[in-house]
Order: structure tokens, then C-alpha cells, then sequence
């Protein structure tokens, strides 16, 4: 059973900086992408980040581009949301999520492409 497990979530000021990461246990799959979505109340779960096997490729939606960086350690089959300068509007709980991809070189960006989901940690920005 594929299990994502994501942490370091909390609550932080405006400007502040977190941490998440996420780790996969429970499967063979020998590639497969990784993405960071979120959702805030009321709200549809949105695209954040995501990156390819052989973390070559990434993308970001553009309201996190150059403040978030989204990494792996396949080692350690886990992945890592660095968040920089958080604002209000980056409040919401997030989540990772996981694809199987043989080719390894693809990253992909819709809730409806990713097979398995993490519980969601919650991030609170304070203003």
C-alpha cells in the first residue's frame, strides 16, 4: 500500500520560511513524479510545484515562482517544498502527490494525473 506522508507544516509569519517534506513508503515503483498542491477553505486544490524522477524538471504555479523550490532525494524516496517570503495567501493545507512515470523525465501539474495523495499538512501564515 503507497503511503505519502508529509510534514513540517505549522504556523509562521509573513516573510517567514518552512520546510515541507514528503516520504513515499509502500511501493516498487522504480521512477514516478512528485507534486506539491494545496487548498485553501473554500477553495478548489490548486497546483503548487512539481518535479520529475530525475529532478531535472520542474514547474511552479506563478503565484510561488521564485519564493518556493521543490527538490528529491531519491535515496530517501522523499520530497521537499522549501518555502521562502510565505504571504496570507499562502495559507492552506498542503499536499503531496505521486505518479508513476517510466520515463522519469516528466513532471505534471493536474490533480487529475496523480495516482496516490498524502493526508495534507497545514500552513498557516500569520499577517
Amino acid at each position: 500500500q503507497v503511503q505519502l506522508a508529509e510534514s513540517g507544516g505549522g504556523l509562521v509569519q509573513a516573510g517567514g520560511s518552512l520546510r515541507l517534506s514528503c516520504a513515499a513508503s509502500g511501493h516498487t515503483f522504480r521512477r514516478y513524479a512528485m507534486g506539491w498542491f494545496r487548498q485553501a477553505p473554500g477553495k478548489e486544490r490548486e497546483f503548487v510545484a512539481a518535479i520529475s524522477w530525475s529532478g531535472v524538471s520542474t514547474y511552479y504555479a506563478d503565484s510561488v515562482k521564485g519564493r518556493f523550490t521543490i527538490s528529491r532525494d531519491n535515496a530517501k524516496n522523499t520530497v521537499y517544498l522549501q518555502m521562502n517570503n510565505l504571504q496570507p495567501e499562502d495559507t492552506a493545507v498542503y499536499y503531496c502527490s505521486l505518479k508513476r512515470d517510466s520515463s522519469g523525465s516528466y513532471y505534471y501539474v493536474r490533480v487529475s494525473d496523480y495516482e496516490y495523495w498524502g493526508q495534507g499538512t497545514q500552513v498557516t501564515v500569520s499577517s
